[in-house]
């Protein structure tokens, strides 16, 4: 397939050359480059040993650059990415390799618009579908493929696409076809209220030999857990956003009539009576997902609740982890930036939640407050699997300094999301202090401070940082985080040191980090990663 498109790439090249040269159309031209650098320094103390790039590798990093194009009504791109003896893909190994990564072709005709190639979207809010990247993860699950969009006026279009998902340079070996229907309507332009509803439809088609993969493993299990494999699955969601004043609700509902997927906790029959936890299951997926938000009057507040039951939808059955996924499932828990207080997030469930989320903003003089709670357990609300409060108050003096504090409290079962049976619990209150100083018209220095007191799994920890910015070009900063005390072990250090250039669309940082391991998550979707120690040096820039 890259051969093919390298020479329509030739072709089309040619072609724009020529016209460019003879002044007929004009060329526009952009893109970016980002790439990541690691130098893997060995500390055993901390776990940062036992892979490839600390016994013998020391070297390793990730670059991509896009181009993209626009003639003629015409629009284009390349992706060029690049992997070497990366840590990106599995943080427990190497990763080499190089290639196209993506390209694109888009054209609209009249009402059409039509695209080919490496095709990113979404149907609502992704609960069926959704081809998306996050490159902190390695997550690229672009279809690969063609789309149509009829676009009967500026309120209401229906789009339709087919394709398979890409798995780095190759693609999963089921088919994915998709139609979606959204629209908006508004009694008059000066109305109070409007709704925007839409409905998406979903299927995977399964390629033979997955389904004969299917058919072999469950022909081992006892005749009480045995299943028919089948090759069509399908999804709908039927989703709306009402406007009105200022209130806002989205709502969606979306249902998988039936599917197999692996259940951990799904039991199976072994001989002489016995049995284990996890086995493939034929069953029905749904989420039920809602979202209610008002702004004004220095108000901000937003409520959120979602059920989600047997949502484990991938390209194929048998991948796991973050491999394969279809759909996204929006993350019911606030994405926090202080060090300590990320440590712990809950990586979203696929087959059993239940969970709300409350937030609010007020804003009043020079002061702003900030208040979160969310809840996360099983459908049968019983089992607790995490619950955070946090609180945040923050006075800014304009033109000299902003001081913000606040405390967070959380509930975290170790158990479900690191997978480690018979840990207990983790209950932590952090409070957390920043200051935020303008030394000058150019100059400014910030300091946050962190304590975390944990009696369990990890311990408890101090974090803290120092950072100076001179406008608009550097930035320095340094950082420590420190095991106060530590459940096992010895008492350990983290520091951290680093220095940011930027320049125009530029941009280069270089730090020391020292890292501990632990669940790194983007958007709900996390991994746990080993402990880090050595060297990050990052380059973006655009064109």
């Amino acid at each position: 397939m890259i051969n093919h498109f390298l020479k329509i790439v030739l072709i089309v090249s040619s072609i724009l050359a020529t016209k460019c040269l003879t002044g007929q159309e004009s060329l526009v031209v952009g893109g970016g480059m980002q790439l990541n650098g690691n130098v893997f320094l060995r500390d055993s103390a901390i776990g940062a040993a036992g892979i490839p790039q600390y016994d013998h590798q020391i070297y390793g990093g990730e670059s991509w650059l896009d181009l993209n194009l626009g003639y003629a009504g015409f629009s284009g791109g390349l992706r060029f990415d690049l992997f070497s003896n990366s840590n990106l893909l599995n943080p427990q190994s190497s990763y080499s390799a190089h290639g196209i990564g993506k390209w694109y072709l888009q054209k609209s005709i009249d009402k059409l618009d039509l695209s080919v190639g490496y095709i990113y979207d979404q149907i609502g809010s992704g609960i069926i579908y959704r081809a998306y990247e996050e490159r902190a993860q390695l997550i690229d699950n672009a279809l690969v493929g063609a789309a149509a969009k009829w676009n009967f006026n500026s309120n209401w279009s229906l789009r339709g696409f087919m394709g398979k998902q890409r798995n780095l340079f190759e693609t999963y070996k089921s088919q994915i076809k998709g139609l979606a229907i959204n629209g908006f309507y508004s009694p008059s332009d000066t109305s109070s209220w409007s709704i925007s509803p839409g409905i998406g439809f979903i299927n995977r088609t399964l390629d033979e030999s997955i389904v004969s993969e299917l058919a072999a493993i469950l022909g081992t299990y006892e005749t009480i857990d045995q299943i028919k494999p089948f090759y069509n699955t399908n999804a709908i969601s039927i989703f709306n956003n009402l406007s009105w004043r200022d209130i806002s609700w989205y709502a969606e509902y979306a249902l998988k009539p039936t599917d197999i997927f692996y259940d951990p906790n799904a039991i199976r029959s072994l001989p002489k009576g016995q049995s284990s936890l996890g086995k493939l299951v034929k069953g029905q997926g749904s989420v039920a997902y809602t979202s209610i938000s008002y702004a004004a009057h220095n108000l901000g507040l937003t409520l959120e609740a979602k059920r989600t039951e047997g949502m484990d939808f991938r390209a194929e059955p048998l991948l796991s982890l973050n491999k394969g996924l279809i759909n996204f499932i929006p993350p019911m828990a606030k994405i926090n930036t202080y060090r300590l207080l990320a440590l712990y997030y809950p990586a979203t469930q696929f087959l059993n939640e239940l969970a709300y989320q409350a937030d609010l903003k007020y804003g009043w003089k020079n002061w702003n407050l900030s208040l979160n709670y969310s809840d996360i357990r099983d459908l049968k609300f019983e089992k607790q699997f995490y619950n955070e409060i946090y609180s945040e108050l923050s006075y800014k003096k304009s033109g000299l300094y902003t001081i913000t504090a606040g405390v967070q409290r959380q509930i975290f079962d170790v158990e479900k999301y690191y997978g480690k049976g018979g840990a207990a619990t983790v209950k932590t209150i952090t409070p957390f202090f920043e200051v935020l100083y303008k030394l000058s018209q150019s100059k400014s220095l910030r300091t946050e401070f962190q304590y975390m007191n944990n009696k369990t799994d990890i311990g408890s920890w101090v974090n803290g940082l120092v950072e100076f910015g001179m406008a608009p070009n550097w930035i320095f900063e340094v950082s420590d985080m420190y095991n106060l005390k530590p459940v096992k072990g010895t008492k350990l250090n983290y520091p951290s040191a680093g220095v940011t250039y930027s320049k125009g669309a530029n941009r280069l940082s270089l730090r020391y980090v020292k890292q501990i391991a632990g669940i790194v998550c983007s958007g709900g979707i996390c991994r746990l990663e080993p402990a880090f120690s050595g060297i990050r040096m990052s380059l973006n820039s655009n064109f």
